[in-house]
């Protein structure tokens, strides 16, 4: 029994020795390989055996999100996931002299990396620092990495919110012409253009295609190679519709209806007035939500100050119109109607009628007998009676006050009712005036909605 336990121990402690020592081989053989790959290996040389061979990079780039579009500085923040892929031929080994490991991770500023750059590029952005890359046996090199970037861009506001912005993200060599560097895209055209497999696609912005092209720029300097990228992205306007639009249309057709108000009333002023009061604190509070741009003039902004326009207008038609229904205060009425060849008529022609009537009316008995009484006094049976001359003038009098006060009872009416034509006939040119810019204004929207970016 002694010895077996004795046995047991051994075999115990051997196992466990067995087991220290095989990761200890396996890590003294990435060690060794790590340390054999980079004991002579320049970074500053580009890892080619022949140098009128070029090194061939190959790029690809998946969109991740919008971050922000300013278009008044007119740059774009998006977030890419960017990856590259060149082979170092200085970076070789046969997998199986090393326990047969065929990939590893190295420093990414121990080898040497192609120099490319964003040529948009215009500030830093919050991209995590990747210090590792990973290399195959056969020399191939992964870089990936994401990015943060903000680039210039030529963002046409003018449709907002129905905008439709491309933006353009090339990359390409700083120092290196297309004989030591050329690039290439890494998938196919058609697959980078449909990918939108990690875009996050429930904020403002739609992710429509990302196509891309590769091609040689010539200069001065040299030939470079260039891989450009455009992000085709569309704003999604439900949330500007509801927010803005919707409540300056309604605001308008409030404005519209207040056309109904009486225009001898005097509250259509007031109602008028107070339309306009909130239309504009409306949109102060909602100047933040619009993009600021210098070089022109949303299209949102012109419908704004159109719509303000167009109420003032409607304000300063009602003050005319009140203005008429009031000018008897400032000016005899009658000197204005008789200048207006259609009241005139109109009042020639109810008093012949009640010049008539009143001649031929039982009404005007008393203004008839009254008339009799006029010629009796004027006769030779009572030539000098000055009491009943008295009567005779008084009565004539009131005659001729309540006659005029009939003539200018109708001729009011008929003032009025010009003033109610005037006002018809001006709502009925504003009402032209506005459908024509509502139908302007939606054509334009629907034309820049359904604009399609060139690629």
């Amino acid at each position: 029994m002694a010895d077996l336990f004795i046995t047991a121990i051994l075999l115990s402690a051997a196992l466990q020795t067995f087991a220290i020592d095989v990761p200890q081989i396996k890590n003294s053989s990435l060690l060794h390989l790590t340390t054999n790959l980079l004991i002579n290996y320049s970074k500053g040389v580009r890892p080619v055996k022949n140098w009128s061979r070029a090194t061939m990079v190959y790029i690809d780039l998946f969109v991740h999100a919008v971050l922000d579009v300013d278009g008044q500085n007119q740059k774009l923040t998006t977030s890419i996931w960017y990856r590259q892929m060149w082979k170092d031929e200085f970076l070789t080994w046969n997998s199986s002299q090393f326990d047969g490991i065929g990939e590893i991770s190295l420093p990414l500023n121990a080898i040497w990396v192609p120099d490319i750059v964003i040529n948009e590029f215009v500030e830093d952005g919050k991209s995590p620092d990747l210090p590792y890359v990973y290399v195959s046996s056969s020399g191939t090199i992964r870089n990936y990495k994401p990015m943060q970037v903000v680039s210039a861009c030529s963002l046409e506001t003018y449709a907002f919110p129905f905008d439709t912005q491309n933006c353009s993200l090339t990359f390409t060599s700083c120092l290196h012409t297309v004989n030591d560097l050329n690039l290439s895209i890494w998938r196919s055209y058609e697959e980078i253009s449909n990918d939108k497999s990690i875009f996050l696609n429930d904020g403002e912005w739609e992710l429509l295609s990302v196509p891309s092209n590769y091609e040689i720029l010539h200069t001065h300097g040299g030939s470079f190679a260039q891989v450009q990228f455009n992000l085709v992205i569309r704003r999604r306007p439900l949330l500007y519709i509801v927010g803005i639009l919707v409540p300056s249309i309604l605001l308008m057709v409030v404005d519209l209806m207040s056309f109904y108000l009486p225009p001898d009333s005097g509250t259509r002023i007031m109602f008028k007035t107070s339309i306009l009061v909130g239309y504009t604190v409306f949109r102060v509070n909602m100047a933040d939500e619009l993009p600021a741009t210098t070089l022109s003039v949303p299209l949102i902004g012109v419908f704004f100050i159109v719509c303000m326009a167009l109420m003032i207008l409607s304000l300063g038609k009602s003050i005319v119109v009140i203005k008429f229904l009031h000018i008897e205060k400032d000016a005899p009425t009658t000197t204005l109607i008789s200048q207006c060849p259609l009241v005139t008529r109109r009042r020639h022609g109810q008093y012949d009628d009640n010049t008539e009537d009143n001649s031929m009316g039982s009404t005007n008995e008393t203004a008839e007998s009254l008339c009799g009484v006029d010629e009796v006094f004027q006769s030779e049976v009572i030539p000098d009676d000055p009491l009943m001359e008295q009567i005779l003038q008084a009565v004539t009098s009131i005659r001729s006050y309540v006659e005029e006060m009939k003539t200018e009872e109708t001729w009011h009416s008929q003032w009025l009712n010009l003033c109610y034509k005037l006002d018809s006939v001006m709502f009925r040119a504003y009402m032209l005036l506005f459908t024509a810019y509502t139908a302007t204004l939606t054509c334009l929207w629907w034309a820049w909605s359904s604009y399609t970016v060139p690629t």
